[in-house]
Parts: structure tokens; sequence; C-alpha cells
């Protein structure tokens, strides 16, 4: 896919941490950047209310490439989000109002602002609505459909594998739009570089192609418009299942979606063999210290990973609360408070409640049938102790110390019971 030859320290670094599968051009690329700082793109569609950890990878790299000198844009696709984008997915995404995707692209330039940091110089944020939403399709299709042949677009994976399932007309013009935005934030901004997941490869080629047949934009031609696409690897666990999902969905950024417990407990529960890899693309810690934490007890090179990366999405205070109450639940130290935790009534307690129906109330499990079947396998505790009567009711003698309860699920899910 790539040459080792590439001289660029930006480029190698990302290499190094594992965000690199195909560049179109990689040496012109290289040549480039080690003539001055370039502009680059990421885009990511509003088509819900929240980004999850698996859209974050390219804003991790822009991260990585700003420090290095160059200037990223996170484009947010407030008009593309209104067709959807046929990559990677099975059947045509649900349409959403307008007012909604308005709503989830301001949600998203928040979370976005307070992970990068928008300066307007260094980077910035800007919404393809702009030059979308009023767009003269007749115009459109003799400027740039005429640019695209049909043939080609067929050849891409993500048309090849929609096609046997049934491709709407909507979706097939994405594709178009895209390479649209790259043409549009090249004229906008200087814009030559656009990154994203593998699964972009084409929607990205195309982009880069429409340049050049607009603006005559070669390596040795008009120099001034040259344009080069990057991917990255579509990260997956060890297990081969898609990185940031667990049985519960996505692991969201916004905390009222996943909690910041749950966020934390997530990285602090991936797979050994991941460990090493989620450092080098999810943190900012030099590799030489990546490698010496890995190097140690497995256990605390997880928790680590956990506290550096909820340190970045939700910040010290959430973090420090998050491994002070993730301490509490597995070893009995740290601060019980900042556990997950519901609310009990008093009353409730002295008529005593089913353990069954306290496991749902705690969402720690999804229906009495799945907390019976927890108990009868031995995967339920109170307080420490294994409860193994499916009919049992817990009272006020349950309480421990502190006038509370704590249930755990398995042996990675706690919730502490609060008595109001």
């Amino acid at each position: 896919m790539y040459n080792d030859n590439i001289m660029n320290k930006a480029l190698e670094d990302l290499k190094a941490r594992g965000f690199f599968a195909q560049c179109t051009d990689e040496q012109g690329l290289s040549d480039l950047m080690d003539k001055g700082p370039v502009t680059f793109y990421i885009g990511c569609d509003p088509t819900g209310p929240s980004l999850h950890i698996g859209h974050m990878v390219p804003f991790f790299a822009l991260r990585h490439l700003r420090a290095a000198g160059h200037r990223g844009i996170a484009l947010i696709g407030g008009g593309t989000a209104r067709i959807g984008d046929p990559s990677g997915k099975t059947e045509m995404r649900k349409m959403i109002s307008y007012e909604q995707i308005d709503a989830n692209t301001e949600n998203i330039r928040k979370q976005l602002d307070a992970f990068i940091g928008f300066d307007d110089k260094t980077a910035l944020a800007d919404n393809n609505k702009n030059w979308l939403a009023d767009m003269n399709y007749i115009d459109f299709l003799r400027e740039i459909g005429s640019c695209f042949s049909v043939n080609k677009m067929l050849t891409f994976e993500a048309y090849k594998q929609r096609l046997e399932r049934g491709l709407s007309f909507i979706e097939f013009n994405y594709q178009l739009l895209q390479a649209y935005d790259f043409y549009m934030l090249h004229q906008r901004h200087g814009c030559v570089l656009q990154i994203g997941g593998d699964d972009q490869w084409g929607n990205i080629t195309a982009g880069v192609d429409l340049i050049r047949r607009k603006l005559g934009g070669t390596t040795e031609l008009n120099a001034q418009h040259q344009a080069y696409g990057l991917t990255f690897p579509l990260i997956t666990r060890s297990d081969g299942k898609k990185m940031g999902k667990t049985e519960k969905g996505a692991i969201f950024l916004d905390k009222s979606l996943t909690s910041v417990f749950d966020f934390f407990q997530y990285w602090r529960n991936v797979a050994d063999p991941d460990v090493e890899k989620f450092f080098k693309l999810f943190t900012f810690l030099p590799l030489d210290e990546i490698s010496r934490i890995c190097a140690g007890d497995i256990n605390q090179a997880k928790e680590r990973l956990a506290y550096e990366v909820t340190l970045l999405i939700h910040g010290k205070e959430e973090a420090d609360n998050a491994l002070a109450g993730a301490k509490a639940a597995f070893s009995g130290e740290g601060d019980k408070s900042q556990m997950p935790a519901v609310e009990l009534s008093k009353d409730e307690l002295s008529a005593g409640v089913g353990i069954l129906t306290l496991y749902v109330k705690a969402k720690l499990t999804p229906s009495n049938s799945d907390a019976r079947r927890l108990v009868t396998q031995n995967g339920a505790a109170l307080n420490g102790k294994t409860v193994t009567d499916v009919k049992y009711t817990v009272t006020e003698k349950d309480l421990d110390d502190d006038g509370e309860l704590v249930l755990r699920a398995g042996k990675k899910k706690f919730c502490r019971i609060v008595i109001k």
C-alpha cells in the first residue's frame, strides 16, 4: 500500500501509530508537506446527536497533523446528512428531518471543538450545508456530474456491496457530493488533502480526480491545484468485531448516552492484544512511553489507557471520578460515590424488593428473565456476596455500613443503590 522510504516526519508518525492504509500519491504528499504547512480536511455526517468513539480516529490524526504544523478542517455534513453515505451500510439510512440534522450539527460541532479547539487558524469547522442546501441541481449535473463515469463508480466496493441488496438513486449521488465538498474546500480554504477511514477510499479519490479535472492540477502541471487522499485502516478489535461497540451499542461521547463510568470501563475492559494498538491511536503519549507501559502489568496498562482516553474526551475531573469509581467497584478502594448509581426509596426497601426487580431497576439487566439467568449462573452479587436464589428479597438488613447497596453483574458491571 505504501513504500517505506517516505521521509516526512508527520506521515512517518501517522504510520507508526497505525493511521495509514492507502495514499493517492505518498511521495508527492510527503514532498509537499516538507515544503510547509498543508490544509487538510475530515468529514463526518451529523446523522445522530453525538459522535461515537469510532468516529474519532480521524480527529486524533487531525491533532497529530496540527501538532506537526499543518491546518485541519472538520467538515460537518449538514448537507450530505440529508442523503446518507452508503459506504459500509447494508441498507439505506433512515431519513431524519432537516431540523434534527441542524441540531445534531451543533451538538457535534461542540464535541469537536472541545476535543480539537477550533481557533480558525490551525483548526476550523465548516458545514457543507453552506454550499449544498441551495444548490441548483441542473447546474450541478452540468458542472460536476459530467466529470463522473458511472462505470467507474460501480467498481468501488461501497457501491458493489449495496447493488446486491439494493442501492437507491439518492445514495448513488453521495460520491458526487463528497467529491464536490473537497472541490469547494480546495477553493474556499486551499485544502489539498482529505483523510478518513479506508471505507472512504472511493469517495476520497473521486474528490482528488474532480479537482484535477476541473482545475487541471497534476504533479507536473499547475501545482497550485494538486490534491491528495489518505486513508486509515478500519479499526477492529482483536476478536474481529467493530471497535467502539458493546452489547449496549456504540460508545458515545455524549455522557447522557454513554455514562463517563461506562466510557471508562469500555477502555478498561479491552482485550489484552488491543491495548498497545489503542494507546497509539487514542492517546498522544509518546511511543516509547506506550511501549514501557504495555511491557508492564497488563491491568495497570488498561487502567492507564482508560484514564488517558477519558481525560481527552471528558476532561480531568470526569476522568478522576471515573477512576475513583472503578477502584471502589473492583478493589474496594477509591470513592464509591463515583460509581454509577440509582435511587431506591426507603418505603420500597422496607416493603422488600425482589433481586430480579432490583437488577432491572439498576439497569444491569434489560429484563427479569435476563436477571434470572444472571442469578442462576452465579453472576449476581449483592455487597460482594453471590446471590443464588432468584426469589431473594432485598430489605434493610442487606444495607452495607454506608446504608447503601452495591450490585454486581458478572465481573465488570456494577451499580450503587442509594436509599432516599
